[in-house]
């Protein structure tokens, strides 16, 4: 196990990382894309395909292309409000929490560190699914997608939190999936595990220069309470 400097705050990404909401995603796209008349796409595409906020999950179905988040425009408006109304419909209906992540999440806070959720997801969204899934009194603090005018991978989202939590980021350890995750606690200053079950937009989070790589939000709790 790494030997850590002490952590403060813990921040937690929700797709991915708690949360495995790609059936609801997969439902949601599909559902905009017979809007249009468009083909559909498989739930694999979808895993793929998270990881930046929704209007670049809708680029990328609409494109069929990783690289079509990199397109500064926006998805048309009224193909965006299409996934938006059926994503409203069935959020939450087959999401799971990932096995250790209920147990982690305890095990963080009975050490009494205080705890953020920071995710690219719209609040409209992230409230509702936090609710549903029972996890929405287990933080202090959550950042949704348009909390702020920048996500992840830009550090604004995790240095807002830490300011949330009286902590400096480098007391704080972010814990998510991807390598937006990564690049925004290294930017932030934050320290970063990451688990390898996640949605990785394609890249290998095990190749990645992280602190550690976690099975589960348990063994990260873990680890930290060994520190």
């Amino acid at each position: 196990m790494p030997v850590l400097p002490a952590i403060r705050a813990v921040l937690v990404d929700l797709d991915g990382t708690l949360l495995d909401t790609v059936l609801d995603l997969h439902a949601a796209a599909n559902a905009m894309l017979r809007d249009l008349g468009r083909a559909e796409v498989a739930v694999d595409a979808i895993r793929a395909y998270v990881g930046r906020g929704i209007p670049n999950l809708v680029k990328r179905c609409l494109s069929g292309r990783l690289d079509a988040a990199d397109d500064p425009a926006p998805p048309p408006a009224a193909v965006l409000a299409s996934f938006r109304r059926h994503y409203a419909a069935c959020n939450g209906r087959q999401t799971g929490v990932y096995p250790g992540a209920r147990e982690g999440l305890a095990a963080l806070r009975s050490q009494g560190l205080p705890l953020a959720c920071i995710t690219n997801k719209a609040e409209a969204f992230t409230a509702p699914l936090l609710k549903r899934t029972g996890l929405a009194d287990c933080f202090d603090v959550v950042v949704a997608g348009d909390t702020l005018p920048k996500t992840k991978p830009d550090p604004m989202q995790l240095v807002w939190a830490c300011g949330r939590l009286a902590v400096k980021p480098q007391e704080a350890l972010m814990i998510g999936d991807s390598i937006n995750d990564f690049h925004a606690a290294r930017a932030a200053g934050c320290r970063v595990f990451l688990v390898p079950y996640g949605y990785n937009e394609g890249h290998d989070v095990r190749n990645l220069e992280c602190d550690a790589i976690v099975a589960t939000l348990f063994e990260a709790a873990q680890i930290i309470a060994s520190a």
